[in-house]
């Protein structure tokens, strides 16, 4: 924990002990190719400070090119959080008008993301086809379609990868029939939250961002707000909003969600959680709250906005929420809620968001100095991001947060 200090003081401290790359161990040349926590998600943090003139491109090429030094995978278990999806999420936020560095790179990398996407539908198709139920890697955010297209819709927002994403989430808010149990959320799970095997009836709906239905809703509603839209996405959306509307939970501090709900909890109408779980963009009232909001924005729904940004400024002015947090990552930490308060704040209409950002900035920088794990989710490259945005009070330059699905 760090004496007080400004946000941009801190930044600038977390990046000199960012200073020098790693290269992965020789056995997991995959491992510089990970967003979460490898080379390419720190080096995020260069080249948002080389755009804003904190840095320099020297210092963001370094680690660049150590991200890239092994061959990028292309691989059917890649996402936006492993392998190509990756390396081209990074090369994209170091592109600037000014000059052409990245793109012939960008541009190779961009075909293996098309291919991959197509790949993947194919088989989330064939899934449907069979009856199974789904699982986290085939839509979430880190390693599913979901963070594939939030990749697409920023490079190549046209393209028949992009169509097919969409149609395939559109599809998955289709409910399932099962022959006893009746109808389930088309996005349904066969496992746990922890991902370990069970039957159909043992698994579970998620309504987390990471891993859950809100990671969808965020890239259907952040499409549309684009105007690239496909056959029943208006619908897909009125749909998953019906569902939260349906399962929000209305507490002394104001409303929330649970985490996941198994088949008991669907069939007795009532959530097993008894209250809020710790405020965070993974899995808490944050992340739900800026899908809704942003879904509010996308359908024209002011009144429904209104309760989203009400939810989310109850929820973070809550000491008893607050006090469950236990780390500053982007994750499930401060500076996840901080970056996800920031998004939301500049498109509110109530003042409530944004009037609590400096106090968020204040327990960022109180809770937080450089630590061991250098990665992104949930490590210092993170959490010196979100302080660079409360440092210059600005959404990032290069658009680094388009990976958690906020901007």
């Amino acid at each position: 924990m760090t004496t007080a200090t400004s946000p941009a003081l801190l930044a600038d401290a977390f990046a000199r002990h960012l200073a020098t790359p790693t290269p992965p161990p020789q056995d997991q040349p995959w491992a510089a190719q990970d967003l979460a926590a490898g080379v390419a998600g720190s080096a995020l943090l260069h080249i948002e400070r080389a755009r804003t003139g904190d840095g320099t491109w020297q210092q963001a090429h370094c680690w660049i090119k150590t991200a890239v030094a092994t061959n990028v995978s292309a691989a059917d278990t890649s996402g936006l959080y492993l392998g190509a999806p990756a390396v081209a999420f990074m090369l994209h936020c170091a592109v600037t008008a000014e000059k052409p560095r990245y793109h012939d790179a960008l541009a190779a990398v961009d075909r293996h993301v098309s291919d991959l996407a197509h790949r993947r539908v194919d088989a989330a198709e064939a899934r449907m086809r069979s009856g199974r139920p789904a699982r986290f890697h085939e839509y979430d955010v880190f390693y599913g379609l979901t963070g594939v297209g939030a990749y697409l819709l920023r490079r190549s927002p046209s393209s028949s990868a992009m169509a097919r994403v969409l149609a395939y989430l559109v599809r998955l808010t289709h409910p399932i029939l099962h022959e006893d149990q009746g109808f389930l959320p088309g996005w349904w799970v066969g496992h746990q939250p922890d991902l370990t095997p069970s039957t159909v009836l043992a698994g579970h709906a998620n309504f987390g961002t990471a891993h859950g239905i809100t990671g969808p809703l965020l890239l259907l509603a952040r499409a549309l707000r684009q105007g690239v839209t496909v056959d029943g996405h208006e619908d897909a959306i009125d749909t998953i909003l019906h569902w939260l509307d349906t399962w929000r939970q209305d507490g002394p501090a104001g409303p929330w969600w649970p985490e996941h709900l198994r088949l008991g909890e669907l069939c007795a109408g009532r959530p097993a959680q008894r209250g809020p779980a710790r405020p965070s963009w993974c899995y808490g009232t944050p992340g739900i709250a800026r899908s809704g909001q942003l879904a509010a924005l996308a359908r024209r729904d002011t009144a429904r906005q209104h309760l989203y940004e009400e939810a989310m400024a109850r929820c973070l002015t809550d000491p008893d929420q607050l006090s469950k947090l236990a780390d500053t990552g982007l994750c499930h930490g401060w500076a996840g809620i901080y970056q996800t308060a920031f998004r939301a704040a500049h498109d509110a209409t109530i003042p409530a968001l944004r009037a609590i950002l400096p106090s968020l900035a204040a327990a960022l920088t109180r809770h937080t100095s450089p630590g061991a794990d250098p990665g992104l989710l949930q490590g210092d490259a993170g959490t010196a991001l979100a302080l660079t945005t409360a440092a210059h009070d600005a959404a990032p330059t290069s658009g680094w947060d388009a990976c958690l699905l906020i901007d």
